[in-house]
């Protein structure tokens, strides 16, 4: 199994600058690894279930040579969904991005995330620790997406 705390961090990387949202993407990668098996052949949609948590559904909405890019999404018994991120895959750097997650959040918690994120790079640390979060607690709760 793959283990994002074995991943070497350089030394030099300062809390929230450019090399360490690397890692954090790399460790992305990781964390969907261990909930996707082959992140090359994802199926083009698929849903996980496990008792006492709601539906996770991925859907893949790209596919290149060198990327794969899908929508994740939790399905609410009432038909809406939460948190609804756009996430690409980089095969070959074996890195994991979360690029857009939707605009409007009711979680106070989320809300307050994204509003403190200003610059590029802010939102970019938002978005993908939310990602690396959401993932871990996927993996603890038991989902997957593996045949």
């Amino acid at each position: 199994m793959l283990s994002d705390t074995l991943s070497i961090v350089s030394w030099r990387a300062r809390p929230r600058s450019f090399v360490a949202l690397m890692s954090l993407y790399e460790s992305n990668y990781l964390r969907l690894a261990s909930l996707a098996g082959d992140l090359r052949r994802l199926p083009d949609s698929c849903i996980s279930r496990v008792p006492d948590d709601c539906e996770l559904r991925l859907s893949v909405t790209e596919r290149s040579p060198y990327t794969t890019s899908f929508d994740l999404t939790y399905l609410f018994v009432e038909g809406s969904t939460f948190p609804d991120m756009r996430v690409r895959i980089y095969h070959d750097a074996r890195l994991v991005e979360a690029q857009e997650w939707a605009t409007q959040h009711d979680h106070l918690a989320l809300k307050a995330l994204r509003g403190v994120a200003e610059r590029e790079l802010d939102q970019r640390w938002a978005r993908n620790t939310m990602l690396n979060k959401w993932l871990e607690y996927c993996i603890d709760r038991g989902h997957g997406f593996r045949p």
